[in-house]
């Protein structure tokens, strides 16, 4: 069984002993794999070994209530950025909804609890999550395929009309080409050939995860297998930022080693043109105001920032990112700013 197939791990959250096992039974007769915690503190705790698929949590409970819980989801386990969460609760203030779906709560059951209408609800939000997820890897797959297959003066050059910084690595991560915007990002020191013919930051800190990046997704590319990774470059002595997108290449088992392995998608702070809003809403289903917040976000890396240049709350800002998380398969800032200047290229390339 792969991991697409196994049926779905929901983890309960609830205090009351038998209205936790209730939910559990139930769904355990539908298909599902459970975990429970019968607190904020032990569902936690069962976060640090386990990754569910999505959550179930009761709003008040003792110690750690549910809205404390989700706060502690979103900015501790960024892994779970995608993974649905469901509020359980007895009240139906319009004031609780909203505060849970500014936290990023997705949905809301009412206690008592209608077993047939939470199945729907649960099964709705996993089929939601499979297909944003699904859409997202066709579309790496597509752009994975494209640049497998470059070979020749022509495919080369035609990068080269690319405004965003490509850069193909063979699988001894030596690079094989460079388009001319990241020729031109090196010439201003955005990123440098270091020994070896090595690609590296001249930031430390942003070169060890860089590096650490490259590492994995060429040890993937050369299993066969897909892998995105997304850095935030800083230049040093300026604010400057440069996102990249790191994407391994699938190989075929005759591939030589001197085809490319890694492609790395840059786009420096002083080259980037501005977003193409509409793009972005065609490209990832993104509504208008997301998508005013994901051209902001490509700007302004902070979320305070973006939050004083559209006139908001941080809070709002917050609840934007976590839904732009979910509609691009990402689940870092990082990863977003960098997918959000690579698409448009995805799209021309696909």
């Amino acid at each position: 069984m792969t991991p697409e197939t196994a049926p779905a791990l929901i983890l309960v959250i609830e205090d009351e002993n038998t209205l936790r096992q209730d939910i559990v039974e139930e769904l355990q007769e539908a298909g599902y794999h459970t975990l429970a915690a019968k607190d904020g503190h032990a569902a936690l705790e069962i976060l640090n070994t386990a990754k569910p698929d999505l959550l179930l949590c009761d709003i008040t409970m003792p110690g750690l209530d549910g809205y404390e819980v989700l706060k502690k989801l979103r900015l501790q386990y960024p892994d779970l950025s995608t993974t649905p969460f469901v509020f359980l609760t007895a009240l139906s203030d319009p004031r609780e909804v909203i505060e849970g779906k500014l936290l990023g709560a997705d949905d809301y059951l009412v206690k008592p609890v209608d077993y047939d209408l939470m199945l729907a609800t649960v099964a709705a939000r996993l089929r939601q999550v499979s297909r944003i997820r699904t859409r997202h890897k066709d579309e790496i797959s597509a752009l994975r395929r494209t640049l497998s297959g470059l070979s020749g003066s022509g495919a080369k050059a035609a990068l080269d009309l690319i405004a965003v910084g490509v850069i193909l690595l063979d699988g001894h991560g030596k690079p094989v080409h460079l388009n001319r915007g990241a020729q031109e990002m090196i010439s201003v020191a955005d990123i440098i050939i270091g020994p070896n013919d090595t690609i590296r930051s001249p930031d430390p800190l942003s070169d060890r995860d860089l590096q650490r990046a490259l590492s994995d997704t060429l040890a993937m590319a050369r299993q066969g297998r897909e892998k995105v990774a997304g850095v935030m470059l800083h230049v040093p002595q300026s604010l400057n930022t440069a996102p990249v997108m790191i994407c391994s290449l699938i190989q075929s088992i005759s591939a030589s080693a001197d085809t490319p392995h890694v492609a790395l998608f840059l786009t420096a702070q002083d080259h980037r043109k501005p977003v193409n809003e509409p793009l972005l809403m065609d490209l990832f289903g993104l509504t208008q105001t997301e998508a005013r917040v994901a051209a902001a976000l490509s700007r302004n890396t902070r979320p305070a920032d973006v939050a004083l240049e559209l006139g908001v709350s941080q809070t709002t800002i917050s609840f934007h990112i976590r839904n732009l998380f979910q509609k691009t398969g990402t689940n870092r800032q990082a990863d977003l700013i960098a997918l959000i200047h690579a698409g448009p290229m995805m799209i021309q390339t696909g």
